[in-house]
């Protein structure tokens, strides 16, 4: 792998886990609140929508999924040291 390959492959990660993850939490917050039937500026009450809480909540999911796996992937040779246990058995190294 040349060193430009690299560096792009930095780049393409730090886009997407730097600006990806907190915009897909910003938008699931946005459906959230759209979702909850809170009062209008005009006065009148919007009914609560369940498709935009449950997309929300999808969205919640897989932040968490990331944190997760990515907490995982930290820890994965002391997971491996202590406990005997390959997390990732398809990754070399």
């Amino acid at each position: 792998m040349s060193t430009f390959e690299a560096i792009l492959r930095v780049l393409v990660v730090g886009l997407i886990l730097g600006a990806g993850l907190p915009a897909i939490f910003a938008i699931g917050i946005r459906l959230h609140a759209t979702g909850s039937g809170d009062a209008q500026a005009d006065g009148t009450v919007a009914p609560p929508s369940p498709l935009m809480k449950g997309l929300a909540y999808v969205l919640f999911a897989i932040i968490s999924a990331v944190i997760l796996i990515s907490i995982l992937w930290i820890t994965r040779g002391t997971i491996e040291y202590y406990f005997g246990v390959d997390l990732f058995p398809f990754v070399e190294g």
